[in-house]
């Protein structure tokens, strides 16, 4: 009773205020109110970086580490490791300008060197309600993750030193122009700004395509390990890539819905297209599977997720549950197919399948973003059609383009790259190295210690 006349005085003091006594009383509610959103949104944009780094460390060693041989589990976790330490320099140096500054349609500008500029303030382009640096490092965690997931195309075979230079020029050819392409001021394909809008919310484009496609050129480059097709090259711990796959899922949520950046409704949307197409994508290839092995394998099911999470990632902020369900379902089929079909009928050597699920499902998700984006979801047009299906057939042209754009990228650039590092520090490890297995020819090390 005293709790409700007290709340009664408090509401008649409120009303009996003068006019301008009422004026600065609604400013302040106004300003705790902005002052509050501002905190949520920094608070959730801050847990996604952690959640998108998770994803690396540990999520795609574990993942990669499982699925190697047992010589080489060091080696390949220590690729997604170190890479959280190069690409975070680079990025520093001149990364984040390269992708976000203002410059012209295929690569930013010079103003952020050295993070110049980037503080507390939002930078209204790209997120105005947390601060410029929290967007910055949201964004990081994007450029370590791409890079390190080419890594499983040539792993147990590539020379360290070969490694972290193709890397850092990797990221300085490709992902920088692309990222500013896709999502930078006055990029070719932004989809608010540039001449080609592309759909791609979260880095199906971006991310996915450009790592695997370039993931192709470096298994076909390296050529295949010694043995393949002749020795056994069964992964050496399933159970440490179950728990990697399961740490990607719950990390993608950083991934996706955190390129909402605020904690909004597009950004439960986002959490709810991951979750719903990545369940329909794991089912997808388990089942095309089971009905063509006649077993369901867990490396099937696993494979599946990250195939369908790959696959809703540019369509997530876009479109609702339902096509986010079959666009994850169509992917974990599609990438089965890649896999176990077309890969065995090639004969090319991507050790961990970084090509047929990334680059396919980042394919095949691109292109479905352009079908079934709708307004409801995210009316980022203002009122105009969005996708195929609301009557918008030039955004799956665009989208398509967008796609083209990135293999192309993918394609040439890695090449490039793999030449110069070739004749720079050599990319592929010698034979007695690879017998050896890279844990120790490379870091002098074993993951396993079996005197132990």
């Amino acid at each position: 009773m005293t709790k409700l006349l007290l709340g009664f005085l408090s509401v008649a003091s409120f009303l009996a205020a003068q006019p301008a006594d009422l004026e600065k009383r609604l400013a302040d509610v106004e300003a705790a109110a902005k002052a509050a959103r501002l905190s949520g949104d920094n608070a959730w944009m801050l847990t996604s970086a952690a959640l998108v780094l998770m994803m690396t460390g540990p999520g795609l060693a574990l993942f990669y580490g499982g699925l190697v041989r047992r010589k080489n589990v060091l080696s390949t976790m220590m690729h997604s490791f170190i890479l959280m330490a190069v690409v975070t320099v680079v990025w520093a140096l001149v990364g984040y300008s390269f992708a976000f500054g203002e410059g012209n349609s295929f690569v930013g500008g010079m103003q952020y060197f050295f993070l110049n500029g980037v503080g507390g303030d939002p930078n209204g382009d790209y997120a105005a309600t947390i601060p410029h640096a929290t967007f910055m490092i949201y964004q990081l965690m994007f450029a370590i993750i791409t890079p390190a997931l080419i890594s499983g195309a040539f792993a147990e075979r590539i020379k360290f030193s070969g490694m972290l230079l193709f890397t850092i020029l990797w990221v300085l050819v490709v992902y920088f122009p692309m990222a500013h392409m896709v999502w930078g001021k006055n990029g070719l394909l932004g989809a608010l700004w540039g001449q080609i809008p592309t759909l791609d919310f979260a880095g199906g484009t971006v991310v996915h395509i450009t790592s695997g496609v370039s993931a192709l050129v470096c298994a076909l480059y390296l050529g295949k390990r010694r043995g393949f097709g002749t020795e056994s090259m069964r992964p050496n711990n399933l159970v440490l890539s179950t728990v990697g796959a399961c740490l990607l899922w719950v990390g993608w949520f950083g991934f996706n819905a955190g390129s909402a950046l605020a904690a909004t409704s597009l950004a439960t949307s986002a959490f709810v297209t991951t979750h719903l197409a990545t369940a329909a994508a794991a089912l997808g290839w388990m089942l095309a599977e089971w009905l063509r092995q006649g077993k369901p394998s867990v490396l099937g099911a696993i494979s599946g997720a990250v195939a369908g999470l790959v696959a809703i990632t540019p369509a997530s902020g876009f479109v609702k549950p339902m096509p986010a369900m079959l666009i994850g379902l169509v992917a974990g089929i599609v990438c089965y197919v890649m896999v176990s079909v077309v890969k065995n009928k090639f004969g090319y050597d991507d050790a961990l399948d970084a090509f047929g699920v990334h680059g396919i499902g980042g394919t095949v998700g691109a292109l479905m973003t352009g079908v079934f984006a709708t307004k409801e979801v995210n009316d980022l047009f203002g009122g105009k059609p969005m996708g195929l299906l609301e009557g918008n057939a030039g955004q799956l042209m665009n989208n398509a383009i967008g796609a083209a754009i990135a293999w192309v990228l993918g394609i040439v650039g890695t090449f490039v790259i793999l030449k110069i590092c070739d004749a720079v520090t050599g990319v592929r490890c010698e034979e007695e190295e690879e017998i050896e297995g890279l844990d120790l020819s490379m870091h002098g090390e074993e993951g396993y210690n079996l005197e132990a």
